[in-house]
């Protein structure tokens, strides 16, 4: 059974600086941008709509005020989840096309009820250039909330984005691993002490993309599942300089896809984000091409047949682990992870081809005037599958409409979750006589639009992305 991709536009710019005291920033224009070079219809996925931020006004804020544009930003999280959450409630795979990064707290706030709603916890796996950790525990004053997403998603900073709907933390430090930021990333040591997992570009370049994209699965053996991040200023502005603040020593177009393709070809992984293109910086449209190669690729393996949604089999609670709190006194610091208790696999089980495909756990379809009902981009019946959230929730045993599960709703309206201890989703070890090749995409050379194809060996060093080039407007933005 497949997963079906369902493309979710969320065109905020509320959480950067202005570029100039004349212009507001251009990451808003990127789903459109990513839209007109056929994304939705490569993936085959659902449109899922767009959801309109508030209008961009940063007033007369001055430092010292918090975070610029926070009700705004609050207001537009809580919606964000609720679409969020009724895409994967219909079992589909949200891409969320942003936007700024502050897009995270509406995800990050839908993963935190889908962990409550199936009794587990749910990680991230933060894909950027630049750690976003900023917070008033380390810096004079904080304003961008796209500078700072990480730290309000691990519960640092002013309530009314930090704890929405009074959950704080959206995701433990202990639940986060962060793949990409360069070596030198001001707030590395920030990251260290609070016990969050890191892999700088210089190691995951080492480890190679693949690879890095396991580890950083296991890191998160623990969880229920794992949503991914991606800013793409992760990449070199060598071959990206598309975006409000480029830094030198990205990895390349070849890498990210191989990260990606590894960290989506999974049934934990529960949804991805794209964050902050800015076609400002793309008159010819070059970079935008190149980024839809890109996801294209990389998400092959989620509607690829053998795709699977994940399930939960009951075990013994994993023993306890000495590892880092969210910065609480009394709570102890682990500066690196211990390895995760076993724990049993993931039951992917082979759909029967005369059978039919199980209906929806949670209601039935969206309709017409739902705000994710719809078609697929290529005129397909919108055909939901069985719901993410009901097969976490659902018994071992227990087939599709085979009745609701028993006992009293939660508070957040959802099912109460099966008698499941946290973190019980593994992926089953391959076969050996498995011998997939790894995906290879797309190597961006030192120039806009210039793409070849070239295979890269995991023993090879990554090939070099070329001079960074002058820095574009907006470079120092945070």
């Amino acid at each position: 059974m497949m997963r079906r991709i369902a493309v979710l536009d969320a065109p905020t710019n509320l959480g950067l600086r202005p570029p100039t005291a004349t212009s507001v920033p251009g990451c808003g224009k990127a789903p459109g941008a990513l839209r007109d070079h056929g994304l939705l219809a490569r993936l085959r996925a659902r449109d899922a709509g767009c959801l309109t931020p508030a209008r961009y006004d940063p007033g007369d804020w001055r430092p010292g005020d918090g975070v610029c544009h926070a009700r705004e930003i609050s207001d537009y999280s809580l919606a964000l989840a609720d679409r969020i959450g009724a895409i994967i409630d219909r079992g589909e795979f949200p891409l969320v096309l942003g936007g700024d990064c502050s897009v995270l707290l509406g995800s990050a706030l839908a993963m935190h009820r889908l962990g409550e709603a199936v009794g587990g916890r749910i990680g991230l796996v933060f894909v950027d250039g630049h750690s976003d950790f900023r917070h008033p525990g380390n810096a004079s004053y904080v304003g961008a909330a796209a500078g700072e997403d990480l730290a309000l998603v691990t519960g640092r900073g002013q309530a009314d984005l930090a704890a929405i709907e009074g959950r704080r933390p959206y995701f433990r430090d202990i639940d986060v691993v962060v793949l990409g930021i360069r070596a030198q990333d001001e707030y590395r040591l920030d990251l260290q002490a609070a016990g969050i997992t890191t892999r700088p570009v210089p190691a995951l370049r080492a480890e190679g993309a693949a690879r890095t994209a396991q580890w950083a699965h296991d890191q998160l053996a623990d969880c229920a599942g794992y949503w991914v991040h991606i800013d793409v200023d992760v990449l070199d502005p060598a071959v990206m300089p598309a975006v409000d603040a480029p830094d030198p020593g990205g990895i390349a177009f070849a890498e990210l896809e191989i990260l990606l393709a590894g960290l989506v070809d999974t049934p934990h992984c529960l949804g991805v984000e794209l964050t902050v293109f800015d076609p400002d910086y793309d008159p010819d449209g070059s970079y935008a091409a190149e980024i839809v190669n890109t996801v294209v690729s990389g998400l092959a393996p989620v509607s690829a047949p053998a795709a699977m949604p994940p399930r939960l089999l009951p075990a013994a609670p994993p023993a306890p682990s000495p590892r880092a709190g969210n910065g609480r006194p009394g709570d102890r610091v682990a500066l690196s992870r211990p390895v995760a208790a076993p724990a049993p696999a993931l039951a992917v089980e082979t759909p029967d081809p005369t059978s039919t495909p199980p209906a929806l756990a949670d209601g039935g379809p969206a309709g017409a005037g739902s705000p994710d009902g719809g078609a697929t981009a290529d005129g397909a019946p919108d055909q939901p599958t069985a719901s993410v959230a009901a097969l976490l929730r659902r018994a071992p045993g227990t087939e599709p409409g085979g009745g609701a599960p028993s006992g009293p709703a939660s508070a957040s309206g959802r099912a109460p979750a099966v008698a499941a201890a946290p973190g019980l989703l593994r992926r089953v070890p391959p076969p050996d006589d498995a011998g997939a090749p790894e995906p290879v995409g797309p190597l961006a050379t030192a120039g806009p639009g210039r793409l070849r194809q070239a295979g890269i060996a995991e023993d090879e060093e990554a090939p070099p992305v070329g001079d960074p080039g002058p820095r574009s407007p907006g470079a120092d933005i945070a």
